[in-house]
């Protein structure tokens, strides 16, 4: 995971933007990746970006070095996106998250990137029947590729509660392939 200097967070604390405009830089990328697999809407990843980041130019002198500064920011992009999931209708899938998702895992071109659209379909199409819970285990260990520490630090579950909830999302998801056709 990147980390930003010592330099620039000890700029970032005396309040220059510009040092700011480098954290956003590094970390902006890793917001959205987490926001659009949380909350699958391009749109409310992009307002969780800047949420995230506006909570963190608020805070940045409470940061305590002694943490993980990628793990400080998934705490609170990971937390104003369950925010965001409690106030939102729950998604279905859409008729076409199924057909797109299909054409992804059919793609046998390792190079080949997804677009949002499609990692949306994807994520919908496993995710659907998982709590918010098993959702956010699943997206933080799975997708984001966050190790069990970082993971504990970030929601605030202990390891059995992460391994319990991790174990219920990768079952539901073995399901949802098997109902597709995919074993």
């Amino acid at each position: 995971m990147k980390q930003i200097s010592n330099d620039i967070l000890t700029r970032c604390k005396t309040g220059d933007k510009n040092a700011f405009r480098i954290l956003v830089q590094t970390y902006q990328r890793m917001v959205f990746s987490l926001s659009l697999k949380m909350l699958c809407d391009e749109d409310a990843a992009k307002d969780v970006v800047q949420d995230t980041f506006l909570k963190v130019w608020q805070n940045i002198a409470n940061y305590d070095e002694r943490k993980s500064m990628s793990t400080w920011i998934y705490t609170i992009a990971s937390h104003i996106c369950l925010d965001k999931l409690k106030k939102m209708k729950r998604v279905s899938l859409l008729p076409d998250d199924e057909l797109m998702f299909r054409s992804y895992a059919e793609n046998t071109n390792a190079q080949t990137e997804m677009e949002n659209k499609q990692w949306v379909a994807v994520v919908r199409t496993l995710a659907e029947g998982l709590s918010e819970k098993q959702k956010f285990v699943f997206t933080l260990c799975q997708l984001e590729g966050l190790d069990a520490s970082e993971v504990e630090e970030i929601t605030g579950l202990n390891a059995k509660q992460i391994k319990s909830n991790l174990y219920i999302a990768r079952q539901t998801i073995r399901e949802q392939l098997k109902k597709m056709g995919y074993e």
